[in-house]
């Protein structure tokens, strides 16, 4: 008896396909534990830096990898006696609420009350409808074409 003849073979077809919807939750999850990292260096007075891996070459000419960092932007500001806060995905600010792009609070101690909802509102698939409205590519439309649309 081989050693193969013990083992129990089939064809499988292996799906590799991620839902988008969940895969966009899990995006805009990640963004707010981050900014939640951002709030809390805010406080101190601080930037938060966080760290990636670049290729690089060096003097010798030799591609090597290198520990950088880069400043993340918060996703709050202050403005009008108070901070805003805004949800984003990616470079876009969503509508959470489907209509208003921020929230306002009054202290920067409180804007963690709003990422803490934004991220359980996140978790819960109560934002997934913003997110595949704020992801979805927009045409763009050439300066002439619209002349030319509106000509027709």
């Amino acid at each position: 008896m081989t050693h193969l003849a013990k083992l129990t073979f089939k064809t499988v077809d292996r799906s590799t396909k991620r839902d988008p919807i969940i895969a966009r939750r899990d995006k805009l999850v990640a963004g707010l534990k981050e900014q939640k990292l951002v709030h809390a260096a805010a406080t101190k007075k601080q930037d938060h830096r966080a760290e990636r891996h670049k290729w690089m070459t060096n003097d010798m000419g030799e591609r090597v990898l290198v520990k950088t960092h880069r400043t993340v932007r918060p996703w709050f500001f202050a403005q009008d006696s108070g901070w805003y806060v805004q949800c984003r995905y990616g470079a876009r600010v969503i509508a959470a609420d489907g209509t208003n792009n921020a929230v306002f609070v009054k202290s920067l101690d409180e804007v963690a009350g709003v990422l803490d909802a934004f991220l359980n509102a996140a978790a819960a698939g109560e934002l997934d409808g913003a997110i595949t409205k704020v992801a979805e590519r927009q045409p763009r439309i050439k300066p002439g074409a619209a002349k030319a649309a509106a000509n027709a």
